[in-house]
């Protein structure tokens, strides 16, 4: 009998390879022969290109061409997509002008590649990129997003900058009861721009065989089917039977490496247009100019109360930042992942958003950990937290007159999603008693008696998890459908491999889907090998983004899992002489009920593939099987975050002594995965709200664009967090799972400002709250910082 190891701790199995040095990145992968790449990037943030003077970098010794955005467009490649199509509120579709693979004629942001230099090796196509002259025409540049409209012209297609004009929910039945009710708290706030920073920087290694015309693409992708479609489909760089994507390990992605960028794309072309194998690998400047940033939205909120503290309506007017370009699903984040979410936990009956998304001289924005679900968050929980001071209620108490009750489930928001279940009070109780609220008087006066200020701020939170279903999606914009594929293959010994659609970057997949097959089967955890991250072992799949993996992808497997088992009853059926519905299956044998009769998992998997006394009339041999799963609804995890800070009011320093997290996933495969998930959302969250923030200048120059001037969370920026859960499970999974990948992104910035806001007695302090500012908002007593 093997132990059940759903709901256990099991030691992550792709850990051995990682902490010895046996990872397998992209930049790991050499071929014989191969050249490497450096771009030449746009100095300048918007430009007419007047001519590019390659000559002098042609002759270099050891380089063996340069391409230019102008050789791209001439070879007819298409532009790079977006993959959400939306409409503005007035049913106009939104404005999508070309993303050029390399600019050609025009430059839109800092670091825009408009050439590529491919040498011998990859200092010398560094020297040799410092070569290539660009003679630019200078044009206005538009950086700030609250400038946006009014600021020089970006495209010809969208006047104004304006890429759409979003709205959701009802404008008039808001603004009655806006209009009507007992209190109104207003907010404006900035949530900051970040840069994702995943710890691999992004890279390509691209290889054409001229014999069968086929071009293999090695690259950091979170999703490596969805970016072969979109340059074959969309780029049409080559048909998609002959484009082969493997996403190898892959060191983090934080959704910036979802998206199909213009490296990887002029990698490949190259690669087959000179008939070599070409890699590139970005350095750390390289990222922070051009890979997709995340947030940036100017909002403007309202929210409503009656007399007795109950929200009446909620109306929100947000301005979301594009960018230069539209990337692959950055029209989908401000809107449909920010709007839906902005019910919360909350029984608020009339909400209204509108969005205006902008274009701007700068990178483009996408997706980054949580994908407008924080953005949504802060504004809700920051503007509830306001109404309770003004109010002159208990913030945890206002919060729990308005939750959804457990009773309430299904609940329909005025946002278009339906909550399946939950019980959010539960969640909430369990992090005040752990947190100690009650008694933080108490450490508040011992804080004073040392000369500190103690604060202590609660942030709830809901995320709807596991995009779905297609047909719904489809109807909203996305390109795609949003299911998940697997494949479970038994082998004759009865070890298992297994095949995902989804991508492990360091969510444990490996681990945990092998957790939940080999409970399926009651086989070792050890006997499960999970693939991934290659378009040439699996038919299809969506890849790994917005917590879907386990919800979605491992509903896949599980799918496929019962099918494997339903095929050895008949089997075992077979070879014991008996009916199918008079056998049971469990801990690994199949039993015949009532009798000591048996076999084994592997007994079935090897009479499967040596059918000598064997059903063959009925049955096929062998023992695999594949399932697609679509889910009927998102998953919706929730939770509470408290978080207690103390601040020294002669520096501004901040210290986050103490945060607490209580969660429901749903259902959970390996709680100490789940914890480390829990353990870095959490800290992002920090860094958001404490360290980090995206700074151009008017002139669309970046300033932050090193970690000298750009700071992340270390180590001892973090206190031992409290981590637990509650456990409601989804409804309409076969797994039960909710996802829990981003939520530690989503609760914390608020619970930090919140807890900053009541230490120092002001109403406010923009994200990131460094110590300048506080020590600014101390000198300025109330004021708005």
């Amino acid at each position: 009998m093997v132990e059940q190891t759903i709901g256990k701790s099991v030691q992550r199995k792709e850990d051995l390879r990682f902490i010895t040095g046996k990872g397998r990145y992209t930049d790991d992968i050499n071929l014989p022969g191969q050249a490497y790449a450096v771009f030449v990037r746009s100095a300048v943030a918007h430009a007419k290109i007047k001519s590019i003077d390659s000559s002098e970098a042609e002759s270099f010794p050891g380089v063996r061409a340069v391409l230019t955005g102008g050789q791209v467009a001439d070879d007819g490649l298409g532009s790079l997509p977006c993959g959400w199509m939306l409409h503005s509120k007035d049913g106009s579709e939104m404005k999508q002008p070309p993303h050029p693979v390399m600019a050609a004629d025009k430059v839109r942001y800092v670091g825009e590649p408009l050439a590529m230099v491919i040498a011998e090796t990859r200092k010398i196509a560094k020297d040799a990129a410092e070569l290539v002259a660009v003679d630019y025409e200078e044009l206005p540049a538009t950086a700030m997003v609250n400038q946006a409209q009014e600021g020089a012209q970006i495209h010809a297609e969208a006047p104004h900058n304006i890429c759409y004009e979003w709205e959701l929910g009802d404008q008039e039945a808001t603004e009655a009861a806006i209009a009507s009710a007992a209190h109104v708290t207003r907010y404006s706030l900035v949530n900051n721009r970040l840069i994702p920073n995943a710890m691999e920087p992004r890279a390509a290694l691209a290889d054409y065989n001229p014999g069968s015309d086929e071009l293999t693409l090695y690259t950091t992708s979170q999703n490596p089917h969805l970016a072969r479609l979109i340059l074959t489909a969309f780029v049409q760089l080559a048909p998609e039977h002959k484009l082969r994507i493997i996403a190898p390990d892959v060191g983090g992605g934080f959704g910036s490496k979802i998206f199909v960028y213009s490296e990887e794309t002029a990698l490949a072309w190259a690669a087959k247009k000179l008939g070599m194998a070409i890699k590139w690998t970005a350095e750390r400047s390289e990222s922070f100019l051009a890979d997709a940033h995340g947030r940036d939205h100017v909002t403007e909120a309202e929210l409503a109360l009656d007399g007795t503290g109950h929200f009446l309506a909620l109306r929100v007017k947000t301005t979301a930042n594009m960018g230069a370009y539209l990337s692959t699903f950055a029209s989908a984040v401000p809107t449909y992942l920010y709007g839906t979410l902005l019910a919360g936990q909350y029984k608020t009956p009339n909400i209204y958003v509108e969005v205006d998304a902008v274009f701007t001289n700068t990178a483009p924005v996408d997706a980054y950990r949580g994908a407008g679900r924080p953005e949504a968050t802060y504004v809700l929980e920051r503007i509830v937290n306001l109404a309770a001071v003004e109010l002159n209620i208990d913030p945890v108490e206002l919060r729990r007159r308005n939750l959804i009750q457990p009773g309430d489930f299904p609940y329909q928001t005025p946002v278009a999603l339906e909550y399946d279940t939950g019980d959010y009070e539960a969640s909430l109780n369990k992090a005040l008693e752990r947190a100690g609220y009650a008694d933080f008087s108490s450490r508040q006066e011992e804080a004073r008696s040392r000369g500190k200020l103690r604060g202590i701020g609660v942030s709830c939170y809901i995320e709807a998890c596991g995009l779905a279903p297609s047909r719904m999606a489809g109807s909203l914009g996305a390109g795609v459908g949003l299911w998940e594929s697997g494949e479970v293959r038994v082998n004759p010994t009865g070890s298992v491999t297994v095949l995902t659609g989804t991508h492990s970057h360091g969510q444990g997949h490996e681990t945990t889907f092998a957790q939940l097959v080999a409970s399926k089967f009651g086989i070792s955890v050890d006997d499960v090998e999970v693939v991934h991250g290659d378009t040439g072992k699996l038919d299809f799949g969506l890849g790994t983004y917005g917590s879907r993996s386990l919800a979605v992808g491992g509903s896949a497997l599980s799918k496929a899992a019962d099918k494997v088992i339903e095929k050895g009853y008949k089997i075992a059926a077979h070879l014991l002489e008996t009916e199918r519905d008079k056998i049971d299956f469990d801990d690994g044998e199949f039993r015949v009920r009532d009798s000591n009769q048996s076999k084994t998992f592997q007994e079935i998997a090897f009479a499967a593939y040596v059918p000598h006394d064997y059903p063959s009339e009925e049955l096929e041999p062998g023992l695999s099987e594949k399932a697609f799963y679509d889910p009927v609804n998102f998953t919706y995890p929730a939770g509470t975050h408290i978080c207690e800070v103390e601040i020294d009011p002669e520096t501004g320093k901040v210290e986050v002594v103490r945060f607490t997290v209580v969660d429901d996933f749903g259902t959970i495969i390996n709680p100490m995965i789940v914890e480390g998930q829990v353990h870095g959302g959490v800290a992002q969250g920090l860094g958001q709200a404490l360290l980090e923030n995206c700074v151009y200048d008017e002139a669309g120059q970046l300033q932050t664009g090193s970690y000298m001037d750009y700071a992340m969370p270390r180590a001892d920026d973090l206190p031992a967090f409290s981590v637990d859960t509650t456990v409601t499970p989804c409804t309409h999974n076969p797994v039960g799972a909710k996802g829990c990948g981003e939520a530690g992104t989503i609760g914390s910035p608020p619970a930090v400002i919140n807890a900053i806001t009541q230490a120092l007695g002001i109403r406010d302090i923009s994200m990131p709250a460094t110590p300048e500012k506080v020590w600014r908002a101390l000198g300025a007593g109330r004021a708005h910082v």
